[in-house]
């Protein structure tokens, strides 16, 4: 008996932690329909671990109008949204506080909505941050070659064939988004329909089973991707196509 209660405190105390990593979202009607979420969402995700779920209100954290009231955290066709925050969270309050920094400010105004107005944040940095690219390329080529060559030639040395529909490593290092499409790479179509990232990605849906063998990769293992692709020599793709 003890020990069965030992482990069930335990397993409680993991759900406690786990539920501690999530926090609830709300945000209005624009926001959710124009696809920023599925932009900035993973890329909080990759960066702290920490996970939203969309709910409605209350929520731990609400996205809205600023006359609604909050913080003052993105801009679209001259209608401003503010961020406010419902209790304690900590995961809530890491959110505000990343997308309120010029990094998550960066992120609003990287994204390109497929109609409308594009969004930018709430006050334009004049000074665009650096990226830090800390993962480990080593570990960042061995995942590559183990799953990424499956589909992409993965080094300019031939590893990794791939299949003719999909580009290169070295051709996406010759992007000017090529660290936003690594970044987020989990959460950009295929991908999501065969891989998942522990700890962030959703569970695959039971009625819609990957069509291939699933990839499954830790967090550090998506950064080291990431590290890995930085230190590839971008691909020459040759003067842009001019129309005359």
């Amino acid at each position: 008996m003890i020990l069965v209660a030992a482990n069930l405190n335990a397993l409680a105390a993991g759900l406690r932690a786990e539920e501690a990593r999530d926090f609830t979202l709300s945000v209005s009607a624009e926001i959710a329909e124009s696809g920023l979420l599925a932009h900035i969402l993973p890329r909080f995700a990759l960066k702290t671990g920490r996970r939203a779920v969309i709910a409605g209100a209350p929520a731990a954290v609400r996205i809205g109008p600023l006359a609604e009231g909050g913080t003052p955290v993105m801009a679209r066709g001259g209608r401003r949204f503010g961020i406010s925050l419902a209790g304690e969270h900590d995961a809530a309050r890491r959110f505000a506080g990343w997308l309120t920094s010029e990094i998550g400010q960066q992120a609003i105004a990287g994204f390109t909505p497929a109609e409308g107005a594009p969004f930018t944040g709430a006050v334009e940095a004049e000074v665009v941050a650096e990226v830090v690219i800390t993962g480990d390329s080593a570990l960042g080529r061995r995942v590559a070659e183990t799953h990424c060559a499956r589909c992409h030639r993965i080094a300019p040395e031939g590893r990794g064939i791939g299949i003719g529909s999909t580009p290169s490593f070295a051709a996406l290092r010759a992007l000017p988004d090529w660290d936003e499409r690594f970044m987020a790479f989990y959460a950009l179509n295929p991908h999501p329909s065969f891989l998942q990232v522990e700890g962030i990605t959703p569970p695959f849906d039971p009625a819609r089973p990957p069509a291939i063998v699933p990839v499954a990769i830790t967090q550090a293992e998506a950064e080291a991707v990431l590290a890995y692709a930085a230190s590839i020599a971008p691909a020459d793709l040759g003067a842009p196509i001019v129309n005359r």
